[in-house]
């Protein structure tokens, strides 16, 4: 239905779609929660609340399952003091739960610390919003610590690898039969795709989301549609510029789909690509550059605020153009940069000479 719309940005249409899954999840969960969600609207984008309304439907049926005496009523008409009624045990035996569990489909989902984290902030949120409010006595999930996470190693491409990926990308060489079939089909795009990523570290939602109207060629600038919710510009170098014009040559013969007509990236069904098919086309050309490493849109986005960093040594430049909203998010996952310019700097210096 709302592909037909022509007049509507892409993230626009995310957003209405996500507020129409929101409406279908409010339905299975008590009434109380449409006042938690109502009262962080402001705050949050759409996909963060529903995700929260997933991670807490997951909970409530949790406690519909586990609890003899909330069991005997329906979720949806379950009164607000049933929050009080849940303590500081039954957290933890959530958070032991939720490590492997039947979801609503029948298949088994795990979580681990990444996964048990997000459901906690889901639960923090709601129990935060009704306990400043006054209109609960207990907030348990407060005393429960979150889980801890593991720093994770940035994975990131090496100057030698980018250049692989760029020639495989270009040339096909090591695809399958039947991956090369459509290779001359989507070659310019996906070079396109790729240079992009790796020259302007946008995320991949942000990249599916441009319309021709977004592309300033004169400026060479890209008008983007931020996590956060706002708009902001970044430029693009010559690399970049080259292998858009390159594309959009051919893109503007290619008849789109009705209510795909202003997007850039197509897919062969010629609609607007996915971010499932992006990250499967970046999984398909890095497989053949390193087996080593695991390659996503998002290590793409990683390489270039790498490669940005140890050019400028600016780490508030580096966290603008990336979009981070606090710079120590930033300095946090490029402090590792700083540790390997010092290693370099220790072995750069011989105090005896042969």
């Amino acid at each position: 239905m709302g592909s037909e719309r022509t007049d509507e940005k892409y993230y626009d249409e995310q957003d209405r779609r996500n507020t129409q899954r929101m409406r279908e999840v409010l339905d299975t969960l008590p009434r109380f929660c449409r006042q938690f969600f109502r009262g962080i609207e402001s705050t949050t984008q759409a996909r963060t609340r529903l995700a929260y309304a997933y991670d807490l439907r997951v909970f409530f049926e949790f406690l519909h399952a586990r609890n003899p005496a909330l069991a005997k009523k329906p979720i949806t008409e379950w009164p607000l003091d049933v929050l009080d009624q849940v303590g500081r045990v039954d957290i933890e035996e959530y958070l032991e739960y939720i490590s492997l569990y039947d979801n609503r489909e029948g298949r088994v989902t795990t979580n681990k610390a990444q996964g048990k984290k997000r459901k906690m902030s889901a639960l923090r949120s709601m129990y935060n919003y009704f306990f400043k409010s006054e209109m609960i006595q207990t907030n348990p999930p407060s005393l429960v610590d979150m889980p801890k996470l593991h720093e994770k190693e940035i994975v990131r491409l090496e100057a030698d690898e980018v250049a692989i990926l760029l020639d495989q990308v270009e040339d096909g060489t090591k695809l399958t039969k039947g991956q090369s079939r459509f290779h001359e089909k989507t070659k310019l795009r996906d070079v396109a795709l790729i240079t992009l990523l790796l020259g302007t570290g946008i995320r991949v939602s942000e990249c599916v989301g441009l319309d021709f109207d977004d592309i300033d060629f004169k400026n060479n600038g890209l008008r983007i549609h931020r996590k956060g919710g706002y708009d902001t510009v970044i430029y693009f170098g010559d690399e970049v510029e080259a292998a858009l014009r390159d594309y959009l040559t051919e893109r503007r013969d290619i008849v789109a789909q009705p209510g795909h007509e202003q997007a850039i990236f197509l897919s062969l069904q010629n609609r607007r690509i996915t971010v499932r098919s992006v990250e499967n086309l970046v999984k398909k050309y890095a497989r053949n550059v390193t087996t080593l490493k695991k390659i996503t849109p998002h290590k793409l986005r990683s390489t270039f605020g790498t490669n940005l960093y140890n050019e400028t040594g600016d780490i508030y430049l580096v966290a603008d153009v990336l979009g981070h909203k606090d710079v120590n998010t930033t300095r946090k996952h490029y402090a590792a940069t700083n540790d390997y310019n010092r290693r370099m700097a220790a072995r750069a210096v011989h105090l005896r000479t042969d």
